[in-house]
């Protein structure tokens, strides 16, 4: 975590400036990229409980879940860049500065979108639910965007935690084939004639 902190300083303090407490801002990184780490730590042993207790590849309940989340996040009444923020941010775990990132913007940025995102939803009394036939569509572009920029992040990882990472690539595809399963399909009828 030290050596990541001073990594970072190494980066940023040539464009930024040193700030006026340098101790402070290598702590509270180093504070920050522990969090990081335990987070995933913890997704990962969940993940992995998860899949030596089940011949299954998810949990169904929590399936459900995640998938009312990532729809209740990607609502049409948020801007795409609202959507795809605050989804990475709920349901991958992305930090505030990894979104930043993905987005080519500054990070206060993007803590505001995220903000504003949630007040929305609360204030639009958004529903927490995955929503049904033609209203799938109108939510599907925020959804593969999400789907897209994990995937990419656990396959083409540039934390210092690659292998970390890979478990972004596999939740990725596995909630993009549950997203599949909502599509309609068309009756095999109507193509035999």
């Amino acid at each position: 975590m030290v050596q990541d902190s001073l990594v970072a300083a190494l980066e940023k303090w040539p464009e930024q400036g040193i700030p006026d407490k340098p101790g402070a801002w290598l702590m509270t990184t180093a504070k920050r990229r522990a969090i990081d780490i335990l987070r995933r730590d913890r997704r990962y042993r969940e993940k992995l409980a998860l899949l030596e207790g089940s011949d299954l590849r998810g949990d169904p309940a929590e399936a459900d879940d995640r998938l009312r989340l990532i729809f209740t996040c990607c609502h049409p009444a948020l801007s795409q860049e609202a959507q795809v923020a605050l989804t990475l941010r709920a349901v991958a775990g992305f930090t505030t500065a990894e979104i930043a990132s993905a987005f080519l913007v500054e990070e206060p940025t993007v803590a505001q979108r995220i903000v504003r995102a949630k007040r929305k939803i609360v204030e639009a009394n958004i529903p927490y639910r995955v929503p049904e036939g033609a209203e799938v569509a109108g939510r599907l572009d925020g959804v593969l965007s999400v789907l897209y920029l994990m995937f990419n992040e656990g396959y083409l990882s540039r934390g210092a935690q690659v292998a970390m990472r890979r478990d972004l690539a596999e939740d990725s595809l596995w909630l993009a084939r549950l997203v599949d399963e909502l599509m309609p399909r068309p009756r095999c009828s109507a193509w035999l004639r």
